[in-house]
């Protein structure tokens, strides 16, 4: 036991834990002494559990800020660091990697095709080169034509265990009510609340392995909903990557964008109807040498705002989805683009009513400034973006969240919601290489 390779995994609180369970747990060459967390506030200074850590591990590996990066490499004479999380620029990951050799340590990012599970069922993954494409517009598609063909559709989704692991294991999410159950954050029920209210199982959580296992025994087709940028978790017999033409470039530019580009089968040119000429070019010229073979649809995301006459000559405040408009770097989601031709009177500035956390969000994000991120990772974050809404002095609350937030938080203002969906924009689109792909498996009842 004294001569295992001490090992230190970065990650964000999700793709390390899956890195950590494929490659690691059961490699007795292997001492990992520490996973740390980045991106996401509040996540750090837990222990990932004995529970999942398995007979190695009796006391479990501790969570530690990323921060503590050179101490821990000390501490316990790390040899080797893993890279384990995404939608970070290719100089950030050599940044990264400059830092860790310099203290002595090899440098490598996590294996694909190590971490990539194999199902006893047919699976689609849908997954983007950055977050906010549009992916999940893409997986409800997905799994609605699925649907119509008569599959049962099993959701997996991209891991977002922020609270207590050893509760969060296999996580299934059939209702509203699990939402609570589980007690999802913001950002969680923005995944899986659409899904549900399409008539979609979803299952999440910490260990994949025992995820799939429940997902398989109630489901026809497993639909890997992938997050950020990241690559499957489960092996995939159909692989979408979404690309986006109001960010072109970013493809190429993106740690692990080029892995989904590159051994995609079908590349999704999202937005279709909000880019410009020159951004869908430009994506398609990037990535045809990437992947010469894949096939290349287009879509569009069409934005409905079902009472725009409440918003005439009205102050708005815009709530947009955190994640896409921070790490993201959109600034605007759909919010925004829908309250353009409205008639408002103003558009608020939040930045000077901020609270808490919102307003250190705002500090880390300074492209943001006419709309407000629906940031939620714990309590604390959720009370501070309540405060900030009730500071702001506007008429209405426009809200671009794919859930109510309504429903979660008290707005004391007129709400608008946004509705916004993905829809084929060439043929053949996603739904007919999906109906070519599985209408041959049978018709089944769900």
């Amino acid at each position: 036991m004294t001569n295992r390779i001490p090992l230190l995994i970065l990650g964000a609180g999700g793709r390390d834990f899956h890195v950590f369970n494929t490659c690691y747990r059961n490699d007795s060459r292997y001492r990992v002494v520490a996973i740390t967390a980045a991106q996401i506030p509040n996540i750090e200074h837990r222990t990932y559990p004995a529970v999942l850590a398995g007979p190695l591990y009796p006391n479990g590996i501790p969570i530690r800020p990323e921060s503590d990066l050179e101490a821990i490499v000390r501490e316990y004479g790390v040899k080797e660091v893993v890279f384990a999380y995404s939608d970070v620029t290719l100089e950030y990951l050599e940044a990264m990697g400059r830092r860790v050799t310099a203290l002595g340590p090899e440098f490598h990012p996590f294996d694909v095709e190590r971490t990539m599970l194999r199902s006893t069922k047919p699976v689609v993954a849908v997954c983007a080169v950055r977050t906010g494409c549009g992916k999940s517009g893409v997986s409800r598609h997905v799994a609605q034509t699925l649907r119509d063909l008569g599959k049962r559709v099993a959701v997996l989704r991209h891991p977002m265990p922020y609270g207590d692991l050893s509760l969060q294991i296999v996580q299934r999410f059939a209702t509203l009510a699990d939402l609570d159950r589980h007690h999802c954050t913001i950002e969680e029920m923005e995944e899986y609340e659409p899904h549900i209210a399409a008539g979609n199982v979803v299952f999440a959580g910490a260990d994949y392995a025992k995820i799939l296992a429940a997902a398989e025994t109630e489901a026809d087709v497993i639909l890997w909903d992938g997050g950020n940028n990241d690559t499957p978790f489960i092996k995939p017999d159909l692989f979408f990557t979404i690309l986006d033409p109001l960010r072109p470039g970013d493809e190429l530019r993106y740690f692990p964008s080029l892995w989904n580009v590159e051994n995609a089968d079908v590349l999704v040119i999202g937005k279709t109807d909000e880019a410009k000429p020159e951004g869908i070019a430009a994506v398609r010229a990037n990535t045809h040498p990437l992947n010469p073979m894949a096939r290349v649809v287009e879509g569009r995301s069409p934005v409905d705002v079902p009472d725009a006459a409440a918003l005439r000559g009205k102050r708005v405040l815009v709530v947009e989805d955190g994640p896409t408009v921070t790490h993201g770097g959109m600034g605007y989601g759909a919010g925004l683009v829908a309250v353009r031709g409205t008639g408002v009177k103003e558009i608020v500035d939040p930045r000077p009513y901020a609270q808490g956390q919102i307003a250190d969000a705002f500090k880390k994000y300074p492209h943001l400034h006419d709309v407000l991120p629906a940031l939620g990772y714990g309590d604390a974050e959720v009370r501070d973006l309540e405060t900030t809404i009730r500071r702001i002095p506007c008429d209405v609350v426009v809200i671009g969240t794919p859930i109510d937030l309504s429903r979660v938080l008290k707005i004391d203002k007129p709400v608008v919601r946004v509705n916004y969906r993905y829809e084929d924009a060439s043929t053949p689109g996603v739904a007919d290489i999906v109906r070519e792909r599985f209408g041959a498996l049978g018709r089944t009842t769900r």
